[in-house]
């Protein structure tokens, strides 16, 4: 057996029994020449992408396709064991200001199925999304949820309200084209301070509707300032089992400014957004939890009947 194949057995074999799958959710903001151009930004995004195993990215604004190549360099360089692909959006946006949607995954942990850009044209309710939602549809092998919708949204900020509420007709059209039980909707909702205040939440059915689970709670601050305390940036499930598959104290933001000794200033150089973030369990880690659940209702059982 050769070294390489061998070392692919080994690698199989680890994903198999200890992976759980990290997805991130991550506004860059303004990605774009400038920031590409800045080396110390750059180290800092490669970083980010590097501890998630899918992640979305939003504000890429990129005229002439180089940002995601450029990010596929750096990231697998001359890596055989772990490589990352991606799907990108179309240019969204009403007027000249436009952005793109990517989704940035490890090929060896999930693949693309299906993916295409809602069409926000109802009738009597048109052009509600100032960055039309760019579905993605994933198969993951190793995790117990075998597949899942990712819907992506980056909001204006006048219009957040609205925006999210209407992510409830994303999820019906999608499972009118497909069929699907198991939807993460998330991105930088700018659901939060003054855009969505208290009284508003109560107009948006993403909330109102108990099946959908809210991951980013209300109380997180997703800002690189210390000015501003806001959870603009949020992750919602909606399926009894990606909800179930969650591992537990897993979702949460994740403070680079913190983790990797930047100052306020160098972070902002990489974005005002923190990340968010959660992990899926692994099928087999799954299979064990349910194992030991189904041992200890048998115990207790066993007890009663003593």
């Amino acid at each position: 057996m050769s070294q390489r194949l061998a070392s692919l057995l080994l690698f199989v074999l680890v994903l198999r029994s200890t992976l759980a799958l990290r997805l991130c959710s991550f506004n860059v903001r303004s990605f774009g020449e400038s920031k590409k151009e800045n080396s110390n930004a750059m180290d800092v995004i490669v970083k980010v992408i590097k501890r998630c195993d899918l992640i979305l990215l939003m504000e890429i604004k990129d005229s002439n396709n180089k940002i995601c190549p450029m990010l596929m360099e750096k990231l697998n360089g001359n890596s055989r064991s772990v490589t990352y692909n991606y799907e990108i959006s179309s240019r969204l946006g009403r007027n000249t200001y436009k952005e793109q949607y990517a989704f940035l995954y490890k090929e060896k942990l999930v693949s693309v199925k299906e993916k295409y850009l809602y069409h926000d044209y109802q009738d009597g309710d048109k052009d509600v999304f100032s960055r039309e939602p760019f579905v993605v549809w994933f198969q993951s092998p190793y995790t117990a949820v075998k597949d899942f919708v990712i819907v992506p949204l980056h909001t204006t900020p006048e219009t957040s309200v609205k925006e999210i509420d209407e992510l409830v007709d994303v999820y019906v059209d999608v499972k009118r084209r497909w069929k699907v039980e198991n939807f993460i909707f998330m991105g930088d909702f700018n659901a939060g301070c003054s855009y969505v205040p208290k009284k508003a939440w109560q107009n948006i059915r993403l909330r109102t509707d108990p099946k959908f689970v809210w991951l980013i709670g209300d109380q997180e601050d997703t800002t690189v300032k210390k000015t501003t305390n806001c959870a603009y940036d949020r992750i919602v499930l909606r399926g009894q089992e990606i909800v179930s598959s969650v591992v537990p104290k897993s979702n949460g933001v994740f403070d680079f400014q913190t983790a990797y000794d930047l100052t306020e200033e160098e972070a902002l150089d990489v974005s005002d957004h923190f990340p968010v973030e959660f992990k899926l369990q692994s099928s087999r880690a799954f299979s064990n939890r349910k194992k030991s659940i189904g041992l200890k209702r048998r115990r207790k059982g066993n007890r009663s009947k003593i």
